[in-house]
């Protein structure tokens, strides 16, 4: 997608009228459309294969699934789309499940509309959303596997994955490692790809889990 190109979301929630207000909320924004809606996992699959959403709004309790299996089956037809799940759940089993099909992070359903904006923008250019705290609560639960993923990784890809594992950002690790934001997010692609991932939030918990890098 080319920078100026606007970013299609598509929302699925069974609630009609949440998802509609959604809808008309980030229709108000510049430079986001909303493509589409869906109320369950098979309708969510057909149209994002239809609509090729940049973004996909995700309910987690849908009528025929759940938001984790939705966004397995989002991922692989269109490996390129990024998943954030809207959910009022804080039940770690449901955000590992989640992370680990590849969602790009997690909005919580109180969010304030802007955030769900910044949320869209950011998810749009493969930042990992989720609040450090959550990560952190999170990572540590990872079953640790001997997969031997990510034996390819070059020093400078783990030093910026062990900075992706404190949450931080890409401009705050262009920063930091006094590079260019575009050198990071190739860095940050050059990972997902190497560990087989979909997203940043999804290869932070690869490296965690299979020992690349260990959780601060």
């Amino acid at each position: 997608m080319s920078d100026q190109a606007n970013i299609k979301v598509l929302i699925v929630d069974d609630h009609r009228m949440f998802a509609q207000g959604i809808a008309e909320a980030l229709g108000g924004n510049e430079g986001i459309d909303v493509v589409g809606m869906a109320r369950g996992v098979e309708e969510a699959r057909f149209k994002s294969r239809v609509l090729t959403p940049d973004v996909v709004l995700m309910d987690y309790r849908l009528p025929d699934g759940d938001g984790a299996s939705a966004t397995e089956m989002i991922k692989a037809d269109r490996p390129d789309a990024k998943v954030v799940m809207i959910t009022s759940f804080t039940d770690e089993s449901v955000l590992l499940a989640a992370i680990e099909a590849g969602c790009s992070g997690f909005i919580p359903k109180d969010n304030s509309i802007e955030e769900v904006v910044a949320a869209v923008r950011g998810a749009n250019v493969g930042e990992a959303l989720i609040p450090p705290a959550m990560l952190a609560r999170l990572l540590p639960r990872l079953r640790r596997t001997t997969g031997g993923v990510g034996s390819n990784l070059s020093p400078r890809e783990i030093e910026v994955l062990r900075m992706m594992a404190q949450g931080l950002p890409n401009q705050a690790i262009a920063d930091s490692l006094v590079l260019s934001l575009k050198t990071v997010r190739n860095h940050v692609q050059n990972i997902i790809a190497k560990l087989q991932t979909h997203s940043k939030l999804e290869a932070v918990s690869t490296a965690v889990r299979e020992g690349i890098v260990r959780y601060p």
